[in-house]
């Protein structure tokens, strides 16, 4: 099983089962964000995990393996047209570079881990609308000199 046909046997499982991913990270004792991220094929899980998702879908060792296995991170470099891929897309585009001042005026040279990295995802109920507070947190990286 390759991660396409893992992602799918677990998106259908957990369809069948209405969870939501906030539900079931939090059954599994883990961050959703993280979860759906290795679930979708982006990251790989420890056998610990591996072993308690597909356990806990009513999947086989066949996910478990390809949850295991290492993620070839690769995306499509068009811009997206999903909306709300979009605008994330957008934000990167408008304050990519805002960021990037802001932080190595901070820290210096460098870069932020998506490596040694967590993201959360909250709702703040607003009487003007909802809104999204999405919060990034990874380890600064500095550029080295040799």
């Amino acid at each position: 099983m390759n991660k396409l046909e893992m992602t799918e046997a677990i998106v259908l499982a957990k369809a069948e089962k209405q969870l939501t991913w906030e539900q079931f990270g939090h059954d599994l004792g883990c961050s959703p964000v993280w979860l759906a991220s290795a679930c979708l094929g982006m990251n790989s899980a420890p056998e610990d995990k591996a072993l308690a998702i597909a356990e806990y879908l009513g999947l086989g060792s066949e996910v478990v393996n390809a949850l295991k296995e290492y993620p070839t991170k690769v995306w499509d470099q068009t811009v997206p047209t999903d909306p709300l891929i979009y605008r994330l897309y957008e934000v990167v585009g408008v304050y990519g570079e805002t960021l990037k001042e802001v932080i190595q005026e901070k820290f210096g040279d460098g870069i932020m881990s998506a490596i040694d990295f967590s993201m959360d995802v909250e709702k703040e109920v607003d009487p003007k609308g909802d809104r999204v507070i999405l919060t990034m947190n990874g380890k600064f990286l500095p550029y080295n000199s040799w």
